[in-house]
């Protein structure tokens, strides 16, 4: 796993060790950042769930002004600490080793984000309750695109139910990434 473009191409990220996460391939986020350059230059992105960081990482090496990682294992918070020094991004990146919601909450009143991507654990399935806080938080804007990755069949239909709407949902081979964003007033 590598950094694809941008200040830090081609550094070779760690990742943490054990089956706790599933890094996103470099094909993959290839594509993703793709889709959603254009948002990238000085944007604010929080990657939560975030394992080795790699999503993050790319965001600030193709040119986000800075980047919250959020992971409540201190292995995967270890694992992007070492990644953002070896890429020279560290002064751009903070990290908060602890539950996501409890980031999200402590983040709340004190700044929003341009972009937020989440990869959780598949078998958990929080999404709905992330989405239903940030609606309610000042995290978010009118103009926040929120990403999830999540399994092929993973039921989304929730979504609809809160103030949100699928702007895009992109699927690969094994997984997709939902593009969500508030719902036009």
């Amino acid at each position: 796993m590598r950094v694809i473009a941008g200040k830090a191409r081609s550094i070779p990220l760690v990742t943490p060790k054990g089956m706790n996460t599933r890094p996103t391939t470099d094909r993959i986020k290839e594509t993703l950042f793709n889709i959603i350059q254009t948002r990238i230059p000085e944007c604010t992105f929080l990657d939560l769930f975030a394992g080795s960081g790699s999503i993050g990482i790319e965001a600030l090496s193709r040119g986000a002004s800075e980047c919250v990682f959020v992971d409540q294992n201190r292995n995967a918070a270890a694992c992007i600490q070492e990644n953002l020094k070896k890429t020279k991004l560290a002064s751009q990146g903070q990290i908060l080793t602890m539950d996501v919601l409890m980031a999200l909450k402590q983040l709340n009143g004190r700044r929003s984000f341009d972009c937020i991507f989440m990869d959780p654990p598949y078998q958990t399935e929080p999404e709905e309750v992330i989405l239903a806080y940030l609606a309610e938080s000042t995290l978010i804007s009118d103009d926040t695109l929120i990403i999830i990755e999540a399994t092929l069949n993973r039921d989304f239909s929730f979504v609809e139910e809160l103030p949100f709407q699928i702007v895009r949902d992109k699927r690969y081979k094994t997984n997709r990434h939902l593009f969500v964003r508030l719902k036009d007033k």
